[in-house]
């Protein structure tokens, strides 16, 4: 087995056509197909079901795929390491965040980062807690910063999960619209206003919803399903309100603010690397910016955020 023949059997998978898992590799199909049946005859087993058009996994191909994702993930992070010897001057860093982090922490820590270290490039992967854990757990990125409500599960036991800060939710609503309270609402108010509700896919809409349900309240929705940049904008024209972390309304003018009472809605933003894989030292150095940063943004709102010790 080499690592040749596990890019050609990953890149079958998933795109499911020899041909242009060729062309996507820049080997002849040929070539290819011979890499593949080289492969079946080391694992003991055929890993795909070949129909005209149709490429799928066997029971094999299905077990071995994650493996192979994973060593050559593996493979990818040595060449990294290897190049950082000569120092910080070139490299990768892999980072995972959630979209609500990526409009607030992330971009702080991603802007310091290149600036102290120009030469290390920055590869960004943008998904819910949930399927960043899958992506770290299967050695596709070198670290990831997610987020957990009470209640919710810790995920991977293989992952070290450091905890950073934990935020509260607020209530944000346009600065050219009537305030919606003077400093505080409560859920049952909350549930009068015009809602802007994210899509299924957050974490935060599932925390949302919990907690209405919780109350025996129906909130009053006005759209739904929307993602991070569009609830923002919609708020923003004064089409209702929406419950968000309170580092997304960090350095937003146009957006006002207030806490939310009874109950108090709060998560936790932690930092996840895997167990058994040593961070490269761009990526220990990436880590370092991330926690000054969150410690920043704790300081400059201590009623919402507060750094956990």
């Amino acid at each position: 087995m080499n690592l040749e023949q596990l890019r050609g059997f990953v890149a079958i998978a998933e795109i499911g056509h020899f041909t242009r898992a060729a062309e996507t590799l820049h080997v002849a199909q040929p070539s290819l197909s011979r890499q593949i049946a080289t492969l079946e005859n080391e694992m003991g087993g055929v890993l795909f079901h070949r129909a005209r058009g149709n490429i799928t996994l066997t029971a094999a191909g299905e077990t071995l795929l994650p493996r192979a994702r994973r060593i050559l993930a593996d493979a990818d992070a040595i060449r990294v390491e290897m190049g950082e010897l000569a120092g910080l001057q070139r490299g990768r860093v892999r980072l995972g965040a959630t979209p609500t982090l990526c409009v607030s922490l992330v971009a702080e820590a991603m802007s310091a980062f290149h600036r102290a270290h120009p030469g290390i490039g920055l590869q960004l992967t943008e998904a819910g807690s949930r399927l960043l854990i899958e992506r770290l757990t299967a050695g596709e990125l070198d670290m990831a910063l997610i987020t957990s409500s009470e209640g919710m599960p810790t995920g991977e036991p293989t992952l070290v999960r450091t905890p950073l800060l934990t935020e509260e939710l607020v209530v944000v609503s346009a600065v050219t619209t009537t305030p919606i309270a003077d400093s505080a609402l409560d859920l049952e108010q909350l549930a009068t206003l015009p809602l802007i509700a994210f899509s299924d896919s957050y974490d935060l809409r599932a925390t949302t919803d919990a907690a209405f349900g919780g109350a025996g309240l129906e909130p009053t929705t006005v759209i739904e399903g929307a993602e991070m940049d569009a609830v923002l904008r919609f708020v923003e024209r004064g089409l209702g309100v929406a419950v968000v972390p309170a580092t997304v309304a960090l350095d937003r003018p146009s957006l006002r603010s207030v806490r939310l009472v009874d109950p108090q809605l709060t998560r936790t933003i932690s930092i996840a690397h895997r167990s058994d894989v040593n961070p490269t030292r761009a990526a220990a150095a990436m880590r370092e910016v991330i926690v000054a940063t969150a410690t920043g943004l704790a300081d400059a709102s201590p009623e919402t955020l507060r750094v956990v010790r």
